[in-house]
């Protein structure tokens, strides 16, 4: 398991810069569900918890318990999420800069610098921006808004799942795993889908959008 360091953000504070966000998305690349953005403050007094790593890497339980310490140990952190609807109608380009923007503004503290995984935030001054290739992987900040981000968006669509059955929403969280594939080609889309994204392209078929009352 590779680890985040406070490298990044050391070098930061040395420099006066006490107030260093780190920001990553969670869900990008999903076939349904929203976008969610997290945005996470660590102060130089902060005790940060060991074993912050990126979110992919960790075992559900883990990231379970190392989001509630974030939450506990950060000056300031801020979770939000861009629904199915707005993703259709803009583009998930578009959308996850919209959750990104939310997050900081939700933020009681405004940052002085932002540490991105691997995208500047549009809008916001680039010089006080450092988008991280693996960014997740490498800072904590990064690695913590990873963490509470996809703690929050996996809970989310374990509920949804009672809303739309039949898709196993709660085991594969809307990526496009083989039974999410297979389910879509039986099913067809729901309205947790993003229509925008051309599923049937992606599992080979042509899918249908209408039927039951849970197809859009």
């Amino acid at each position: 398991m590779l680890y985040a360091t406070l490298g990044y953000e050391y070098k930061l504070w040395n420099e006066g810069k006490t107030l260093v966000c780190g920001i990553d998305e969670v869900g990008r690349g999903c076939f349904a569900g929203p976008v969610v953005a997290g945005a996470v403050i660590f102060s130089p007094d902060s005790k940060v918890p060991d074993g912050i790593a990126d979110s992919k890497l960790l075992k559900p339980s883990k990231r379970e318990k190392l989001a509630d310490e974030i939450k506990a140990s950060a000056l300031d952190f801020a979770i939000a999420e861009i629904d199915v609807e707005t993703i259709n109608e803009v583009g998930i380009g578009k959308a996850t800069q919209l959750a990104f923007l939310n997050a900081v503004n939700c933020l009681k503290n405004y940052p002085e610098f932002f540490l991105i995984d691997a995208f500047h935030i549009q809008g916001l001054d680039k010089s006080i921006q450092n988008p991280i290739k693996a960014g997740d992987k490498l800072s904590v900040s990064i690695a913590a808004a990873s963490i509470i981000a996809k703690v929050y968006r996996d809970e989310l669509m374990s509920k949804l799942d009672g809303d739309f059955p039949g898709y196993g929403f709660a085991r594969h969280k809307g990526y496009g795993t083989k039974d999410h594939r297979d389910a879509i080609g039986k099913l067809g889309l729901c309205d947790l889908h993003r229509k925008s994204f051309n599923l049937g392209k992606f599992i080979g078929i042509k899918v249908s959008t209408k039927g039951d009352p849970f197809r859009g």
